[in-house]
């Protein structure tokens, strides 16, 4: 296990987490199993949460997390505008959390690390593509997909979404589903790039509103920008008018999600 500046409680728990971390959450998918391969992946899940919730439970600022693909490399206009906007979120006050790995998620974080502001990951281990990049202050690393994006969601008030795949549109959607059921806060949800994000924002409108399957204020929880400082300016902006945080760099007062 490779957690940087994770505090040892938990994982001394939990010696053999990371055993077969290849096969364990494929085999709890699998179906039916038998109920004692079922309570020994309960037991898993658990304590990779409360891992999770050791490990960011003492942060002590405003944090923001960015959502995006991890197959940019540096010099690609999308990971130079994650790194942009990286260092933006970090010179106004706000940790910068993200997937952990590489493209977007390493760009957001190389930039909050260059602008000297906290940069946090929450990897996930897989057999390829994912690795924990490089410009990390603190990083832990997660077995399943789903405590992962709990964890991503849940120490973050405001989340900004640069181009990307499956996994970026799952997250785009499971947190706006979220901020539309109420489950959370009407936090930010903010999409940069607008040549990639206008077919989705334009379907959203012409296509689901239309035909009833969402709200026409479900079609505005998306802002749309092709700027990493007006992202910011969103966000602070709803820190300060719609949450009661106090802007003086850094931001002084703070809730997590639902808290």
């Amino acid at each position: 296990m490779t957690d940087k500046n994770v505090p040892p409680a938990i994982d001394k728990l939990m010696p053999s987490l990371f055993a077969d971390v290849s096969a364990t959450e494929e085999q709890f998918l699998l179906g039916k199993r038998d109920r004692g391969a079922d309570l020994e992946s309960a037991v898993r899940i658990f304590l990779e949460f409360l891992r999770g919730f050791e490990f960011f439970g003492n942060l002590d600022r405003p944090c923001v997390t960015v959502f995006g693909s991890a197959r940019f490399a540096p010099g690609h206009r999308y990971y130079e505008m994650a790194r942009a906007l990286g260092s933006a979120l970090a010179k106004a006050g706000y940790a910068v959390m993200t997937g952990g790995g590489p493209g977007i998620m390493e760009a957001a974080n190389r930039g909050a690390k260059e602008a000297g502001g906290l940069s946090l990951g929450c990897n996930i281990i897989l057999p390829k593509e994912q690795s924990a990049n490089p410009y990390l202050d603190r990083f832990i690393e997660m077995e399943h997909f789903f405590v992962r994006k709990v964890m991503l969601v849940k120490y973050s008030y405001a989340f900004i979404a640069l181009p990307g795949g499956f996994g970026t549109l799952d997250e785009i959607f499971e947190t706006a589903t979220l901020i539309q059921t109420g489950k959370i806060r009407e936090f930010p949800l903010v999409l940069i790039g607008g040549e990639f994000w206008s077919p989705l924002v334009r379907f959203i409108e012409e296509r689901l509103v239309p035909e009833g399957t969402v709200d026409p204020s479900d079609a505005k929880r998306l802002t749309l920008t092709d700027s990493p400082a007006e992202a910011v300016a969103c966000i602070t902006d709803a820190a300060v008018r719609r949450f009661g945080l106090s802007y003086s760099r850094p931001l002084r007062r703070w809730w997590f999600l639902g808290e």
